[in-house]
């Protein structure tokens, strides 16, 4: 399956945010956003998802047009930098509504096996990022949107997230963005930079340094 959004042109009252923003996403690749922080990469992923409405955009699956918002379809799921499900759920019930498999859960990340019977408020901020990062990435959706998958979590954790999502994108479009930009670049097979409203496809790592995105000689 191939995704793509094209001419998205966004505007928040008179501020132009974004324009002209092209951007193509596979089953079997995971794309990565990269951008300084206001530069509309949340935005990008609200457009593809259906909850932002830009003054102007096209989304094709497979060359065909999208004229309904993903998220009224069962294609995509979307992980939004706010918590995705109530406080008070409990570990073990979130895992039978997402119908994901608690043991093999574990299985990766052995120390959460105590917070079966635990809600989700009794968990840190990253402990949370995890699971619920975990259960879109093992649910049965074609389409999976991460903002900040890695935000608060710890470094075993995200190398961890990074594994499964390798794993994961062999049978799913996945499309991610982080300021954690060096993860971000680790994990993506393809790379656009949002700058100045505009996407840019990233071919040589040099060109994150030549729009000043990061410093020269980072890497």
């Amino acid at each position: 399956m191939i995704l793509e959004l094209d001419n998205v042109e966004l505007y928040f009252k008179e501020k132009r945010i974004l324009n002209g923003i092209y951007l193509k996403a596979q089953t079997g690749e995971v794309t990565g956003i990269l951008g300084s922080n206001g530069s509309g990469k949340s935005c990008i992923l609200n457009i593809i998802f259906g909850t932002l409405k830009p003054k102007y955009k096209l989304i094709r699956l497979d060359n065909k047009p999208i004229l309904k918002p993903l998220y009224q379809t069962k294609l995509v799921k979307y992980l939004p930098q706010l918590p995705i499900a109530p406080n008070s759920l409990k570990l073990k019930t979130a895992f039978k509504l997402f119908q994901v498999n608690w043991e093999e859960f574990t299985s990766h990340f052995e120390t959460f096996t105590i917070y079966k019977n635990n809600r989700l408020r009794q968990l840190s901020g990253g402990e949370r990022r995890v699971v619920e990062t975990y259960l879109l990435l093992k649910s049965s959706t074609k389409i999976i949107l991460l903002d900040e998958p890695f935000s608060h979590v710890a470094p075993l954790y995200i190398q961890t997230i990074k594994k499964l999502i390798s794993e994961e994108k062999q049978r799913k479009i996945i499309i991610i963005t982080d300021h954690l930009y060096r993860d971000i670049i680790d994990t993506s097979d393809n790379l656009y930079l949002i700058k100045d409203g505009n996407s840019k496809l990233i071919t040589d790592l040099k060109m994150l340094e030549d729009f000043k995105y990061i410093s020269q000689n980072t890497f």
